[in-house]
């Protein structure tokens, strides 16, 4: 059953630890290369935290993940997601920098139509869901494509309201 936990030192138990090791990691090298100093992080609590408590808390949470299945797969999914869409910018942002590359997403948020804007934030959230969507209601309760699904579908409430929480940050100060 997807509920069930898996036994401390099981080999069930380092699998799952690998993947969620590997793909929080992809999570960090992804963020460090974009923006070394968290200066375009977007979750509060990751910026807050910093690379020096990111770290070790991160390692205690996939430990504790790792003995539950569904919510390591919903975690690994939601982080290689994360990790892959980071990877898409971040060639810009360190060739940037990361003061510029604000300020040049700052003035293109500004002439930008704020509706056309939410309307492709949206957008891709919504198309992303619909997938997670369709492999939870296919999944038939089976551990991978219902976590899959799970994590797709967090990934996109993730993407929207980070985004959202960023724009807000920027559009404060010119009110």
């Amino acid at each position: 059953m997807i509920a069930d936990a898996v036994p401390f030192g099981s080999a069930t138990y380092f699998a799952f630890l690998g993947l969620l090791l590997f793909s929080r990691s992809m999570d960090f090298l992804s963020t460090w290369i974009a923006t070394p100093n968290l200066l375009l992080e977007a979750n509060p609590i990751a910026r807050k935290l910093g690379w020096r408590w990111g770290i070790p808390v991160n390692i205690v949470l996939c430990a504790t993940f790792a003995a539950w299945p569904l919510p390591a797969v919903i975690v690994c999914t939601t982080s290689v997601l994360v990790a892959a869409r980071n990877l898409q910018s971040a060639w810009l942002m360190r060739s940037m920098g990361e003061e510029r590359y604000r300020f040049w997403m700052t003035e293109q948020l500004e002439e930008t139509p704020f509706g056309l804007f939410l309307f492709c934030l949206f957008g891709q959230a919504l198309l992303v869901s619909a997938v997670g969507g369709a492999l939870i209601w296919f999944s038939d309760l089976m551990l991978v494509p219902f976590g899959v699904g799970l994590g797709m579908v967090g990934y996109a409430v993730a993407v929207v309201l980070y985004t959202l929480i960023s724009v807000w940050r920027k559009r404060r100060p010119s009110r």
